[in-house]
């Protein structure tokens, strides 16, 4: 389903300024959707961001997890002691190396995930179905570029010195 379009300059630059506020949309839409999921499963965002992680890269070290989520080794203690007793993961020991402990989910532990992630899963799949080859291909490297590129500058943003806004003094 590909259609060549051919845009005026002013045209182009308009729908590249709306395709900046529709990212900022989208990332506002997902924020809501992790911040209703975190509720239903019981969990705050930190965990849950951390328990995608871990479903994601499993089985990874408490050390990994810390590096991926951008947290301290003693936040990632406390969020696993958190995920651990609500029976979302589990730390395993490495069946080679006794001292190295690995986190993972616990298998069917994240109550009807179906429910929570199915229609947003078939949603995506009807829409890029539409798309052609190019299309995908396209789409799949500016998506993961902008992941990169969003993870890079969050790092920035963290090592800048905090501003601290005070309120406009009273009028005299």
């Amino acid at each position: 389903m590909s259609q060549d379009i051919h845009l005026s300059r002013e045209e182009r630059e308009a729908l590249i300024a709306d395709l900046n506020l529709v990212f900022r949309l989208q990332g506002a839409a997902s924020d809501g959707l992790d911040e209703a999921i975190a509720d239903h499963l019981g969990l705050n965002r930190t965990d849950h961001r951390c328990l995608e992680i871990i479903e994601r890269m499993q089985p990874l070290t408490a050390g990994q997890l810390a590096t991926e989520a951008g947290l301290t080794s003693g936040a990632v203690t406390a969020v696993l002691d958190r995920l651990e007793r609500a029976g979302y993961a589990r730390r395993v020991r490495d069946t080679e190396d006794r001292r190295v402990v690995r986190v993972e989910v616990v298998p069917d532990s994240a109550p009807a995930s179906g429910e929570l992630y199915g229609p947003l899963v078939a949603w995506s799949q009807e829409q890029l179905a539409r798309a052609s080859d190019e299309q995908l291909s396209f789409l799949r490297g500016v998506l993961v570029e902008s992941a990169a590129f969003m993870n890079e500058h969050a790092a920035r943003v963290r090592a800048l010195p905090r501003t601290r806004h005070e309120p406009p003094a009273p009028r005299a």
